[in-house]
């Protein structure tokens, strides 16, 4: 056999440039390929979050003022010239001993048949009250002590475990209100027993030659000075208000809420009164929910409808040494708690219609899904029926966001 002859090196030439034809159909296939590419819909990027099992607490956060409790107004009896008070707010005063203002009336209370009268009927009234004092203050302590057992009872078998959350939290609520009531009483007496002895000076000062020594005014209670109304020396009418006496100590918290809110809290309500100046928040309950609402311009202009709330601390002095009168609170008041609730953001659901939705991932997709949600916190809700625990969902989904799009998740967090 004849061996094949090389090819030529015209052959060679022609063969060269087949390769090279198909270039342009390469290069156009690529560029539409880019096109292709760049008009791709691209994911859309999202904030993703899972769904949790844990306990869920909804509150209504309002602003607050702590208040004296129990408050006394020292007022002249009489008209009088009144000697200068070199009382300062918080200064000590003690029942019956410390002297708060004097009257110099010279002679001018003299009383006449029907002045005298008036004062006898108001010295028995005195003694009425100061009687009914009396036994208010014997039953609210025995209450006290009553509830006091009770609680402490409870409360060991709250430890074992045998006594429900709520059980216990109404029993402490008793033990605190009857403890408030006692306190409350012991503040009754006082004055009324100030008033009595009022009443009967004035009785005496109104005899001939029984108005010569200037009227001397003690403190009605044990306690500090919260305000002085009259320093300077100057004459003064009868009734005129001169000091303001009580126990910065005996604090309460007056909560001015929407009444809308208020009608979702209850007495006994937990209260957390958070930004006060101390480093942890302070624990109170609801005491009452005043029953009258008042309208209130607020800052926007718009008026609103709101009601006080009254709160008793819980927490021991010890935890609040500086906190007095006047002062400013953040309250959180809790009106449901719940120790097991399926979790999700607030931000990955939204309502069309009456239908509570949301997208869920499915890989790299996300799904749409109806839920059925119960209460919200703001930044949590629960979910009763839609979802699961471990299922991520997208959190503020945009417009691009649509059933079955296309996502790229930008972080990953666990509520």
């Amino acid at each position: 056999m004849n061996p094949t002859p090389p090819p030529s090196s015209g052959a060679r030439k022609n063969a060269a440039p087949v390769w090279r034809r198909y270039l342009p159909h390469a290069g156009g296939a690529l560029i539409v390929g880019l096109i292709v590419a760049g008009l791709w819909p691209r994911p859309v990027a999202v904030e993703i979050a899972t769904v949790t099992r844990g306990p869920l607490v909804v509150t209504v956060d309002e602003e607050g003022m702590t208040r004296v409790k129990n408050r006394y107004m020292v007022s002249a009896p009489v008209a009088g010239q009144l000697r200068r008070i070199d009382w300062k707010a918080g200064a000590v005063v003690e029942v019956g001993k410390t002297v708060l203002a004097t009257l110099e009336t010279g002679g001018a209370d003299f009383l006449d048949a029907r002045s005298q009268a008036q004062a006898e009927a108001h010295v028995r009234a005195a003694d009425a009250s100061r009687e009914a004092a009396l036994a208010q203050r014997e039953r609210a302590e025995a209450s006290a002590r009553m509830f006091t057992a009770d609680f402490v009872r409870l409360k060991q078998l709250f430890a074992q475990k045998v006594l429900s959350t709520q059980e216990f939290d109404a029993a402490q609520m008793r033990a605190i209100t009857a403890e408030q009531e006692g306190r409350a009483a012991e503040f009754a007496v006082h004055v009324a027993e100030f008033e009595l002895e009022q009443a009967r000076a004035l009785l005496t000062r109104g005899q001939p030659g029984g108005g010569a020594e200037p009227l001397i005014i003690t403190s009605p209670v044990t306690g500090k000075i919260l305000r002085v109304f009259q320093e300077s020396a100057r004459l003064v009418p009868a009734g005129l208000a001169l000091v303001e006496v009580g126990d910065p100590t005996d604090l309460e918290v007056r909560i001015e809420v929407l009444s809308r809110d208020g009608v979702a809290i209850k007495p006994g309500a937990r209260v957390m009164l958070e930004q006060w100046g101390g480093p942890e928040p302070l624990q109170a309950r609801v005491r009452w929910v005043e029953p009258s609402a008042f309208t209130k311009i607020s800052a926007l202009g718009v008026e609103e409808q709101r009601v006080y709330v009254v709160a008793d601390f819980v927490d021991p002095i010890k935890k609040r040494p500086t906190l007095a009168d006047s002062y400013r609170v953040e309250a959180r008041i809790v009106t449901s708690e719940k120790a097991e609730a399926l979790r999700a953001p607030t931000g990955a659901l939204f309502q069309r219609g009456s239908i509570w939705q949301t997208f869920v991932v499915d890989g790299r997709r996300a799904r749409l899904r109806e839920v059925k949600v119960g209460r919200s916190n703001g930044l949590e809700t629960e979910v009763i029926d839609g979802l699961r625990v471990g299922d991520q969902v997208v959190v503020y989904p945009g417009d691009k966001v649509e059933d079955g799009a296309r996502i790229a998740p930008l972080a990953v967090g666990t509520r």
